[in-house]
């Protein structure tokens, strides 16, 4: 991980007990059964932070409520929360949740990831590099990059 935090003693709060969910074996049940915020929720809420060995989801980086998914139009926004509003490692944890969601939806969704009104102090800017597929792109060409969100992505078995 990283040194020299910018949030040495971050809030760690409780994480939510699983739901048990019907698995999706085939990627075609996703044709006939809806995404919806909760299954979204399941798949990004073990991301690691980049700085903390804690989830996204235990850092209230991300919480249930700020996804929104309308199945119908393809579309999920996931809404995101930094833990300080200087936040260095903003981009890296949006990047992590794209990758995340591209690697476990379907292609049909446009997914949008945003920074909360409010929560960071380049807001504009990291929304900006976040929604733009050729400065996502160019970010996954990185290597040490791509290591990063890996490392954020991998399994936890605590």
């Amino acid at each position: 991980m990283v040194t020299g935090l910018i949030n040495p003693n971050p809030v760690v709060y409780q994480k939510k007990e699983c739901r048990v969910r019907s698995a999706r074996s085939d990627p075609d049940e996703f044709a006939v059964e809806p995404i919806d915020q909760l299954e979204i929720f399941d798949h990004i809420r073990d991301i690691k932070d980049p700085e903390h060995p804690y989830s996204l989801e235990e850092l209230k980086v991300i919480t249930e409520d700020a996804i929104e998914v309308n199945d119908q139009k393809s579309y999920v926004r996931v809404t995101f929360t930094p833990t300080v509003e200087h936040c260095s490692m903003a981009t890296v944890i949006g990047l992590c949740l794209r990758v995340k969601l591209m690697r476990s939806l379907p292609s049909r969704y446009k997914v949008d990831i945003r920074v909360a009104p409010g929560t960071h102090a380049t807001e504009a800017a990291v929304n900006k590099q976040l929604n733009d597929k050729e400065r996502v792109a160019a970010a996954l060409e990185n290597p040490n990059l791509v290591d990063m969100v890996d490392e954020c992505l991998a399994p936890s078995y605590s």
